[in-house]
């Protein structure tokens, strides 16, 4: 999905925009929405008192405020073949505003002059009062497709005209991708960041051939963090939620025993893996390695992913799980030779 703000102090708009019109005759329809929160944009957003934004048609609004922050947070990724929408259906336009929209491409007629003419009938364009469904204004939108701006495979797929929804009322059955709860929990996991996963070690500045090294990860930083995703025009919202279940370590060679010996560390008592404390020496870490070799005048890049458990609530009591999600980082970890002195 799209880079956007990380901002998690303010809930924050990805407004949809159009993209270039299409100018063949085949073209089923003139524009597409673009998920890019920086195009050019046919929609209104007003700030409110509180600094928050709205948007009055199209427009899905992110509530990142309890999603993961820090430099080296970063996106889910799944083992999966499973990948958000590549586009969608979502409300695009008042009725003014798909005239406003229409009507330069017909007069330039960038489509050609028969298929133009049959758009102006399609739309009832020359009723004044009732072309476009002005006579519907405030009842209901015009509804388009929208297009992950990164254009996913399948992204053309999204290939239906502008049809209109009244208020209230759901989508054609036959619309593939209209937007719902479960679709909105989709998005929303494309926009959560967890936190950077570098382990904290001891010993901190070089480890010893044969000795265990504890590992463990920050536990005030490791919990559940979540994204909303809404669509004000609908009254419809998602949210995705995401926990950490268990940190993997790799230690970037054959020669290293894990601990556990299965190298995955599971997540319990609101943290992973138990920080080192004086007196611990002697003891085995309940998370951690122990290599058996020097790395030499080199190092070893120990990979560490967290594994995270994915779930959603949405608007009516819908809700579900998601595939889960990793996110990784190596770090080098410098091993020496113990020193034996001779006396």
């Amino acid at each position: 999905m799209p880079a956007l703000s990380r901002s998690t102090r303010t809930l924050t708009v990805l407004l949809l925009a159009c993209v270039s019109v299409c100018v063949t005759q085949q073209a089923a329809y003139a524009g597409r929405g673009k998920y890019d929160a920086n195009a050019e944009v046919h929609q209104d957003a007003d700030s409110g008192p509180d600094g928050k934004l709205s948007v009055t048609a199209g427009g899905v609004v992110f509530d990142r405020s309890h999603n993961g922050g820090g430099s080296s947070a970063g996106a889910l990724t799944t083992a999966s073949s499973w990948t958000p929408p590549p586009c969608w259906y979502a409300p695009m336009y008042t009725p003014e505003q798909l005239q406003k929209h229409l009507e330069p491409i017909w007069e330039a007629e960038s489509t050609g002059y028969q298929w133009d003419a049959e758009q102006r009938e399609k739309y009832d364009a020359a009723d004044k009062e009732k072309g476009f469904h002005k006579d519907k204004s405030g009842k209901g939108y015009w509804w388009g497709a929208y297009v992950n701006e990164s254009y996913p495979p399948g992204w053309d797929s999204c290939t239906k005209d502008y049809f209109w929804v009244d208020t209230g009322d759901a989508p054609p059955a036959d619309i593939p991708n209209a937007v719902t709860p479960e679709l909105l929990a989709e998005l929303a996991y494309a926009e959560i960041r967890v936190p950077g996963t570098e382990v904290t070690l001891a010993p901190a500045e070089a480890t010893k051939v044969n000795l265990p090294t504890w590992a463990w990860l920050d536990g005030a930083r490791f919990k559940p963090v979540s994204v909303t995703a809404s669509v004000p025009v609908l009254g419809i919202e998602a949210t995705a939620i995401a926990e950490p279940r268990a940190l993997a370590i790799d230690p970037g060679t054959a020669d290293a025993e894990t601990y556990p010996a299965s190298g995955t560390c599971p997540f319990g008592n609101g943290r992973i893996g138990e920080p080192y404390a004086k007196g611990k020496a002697d003891e085995t870490p309940p998370c951690g390695v122990k290599y058996l070799r020097s790395s030499g005048d080199g190092s070893y890049p120990l990979r560490a992913t967290v594994t995270w458990k994915i779930r959603w609530t949405g608007t009516g009591g819908a809700g579900g799980t998601l595939p889960d999600g990793t996110f990784g980082a190596t770090q080098d970890v410098v091993v020496q030779e113990i020193q034996a002195i001779n006396r």
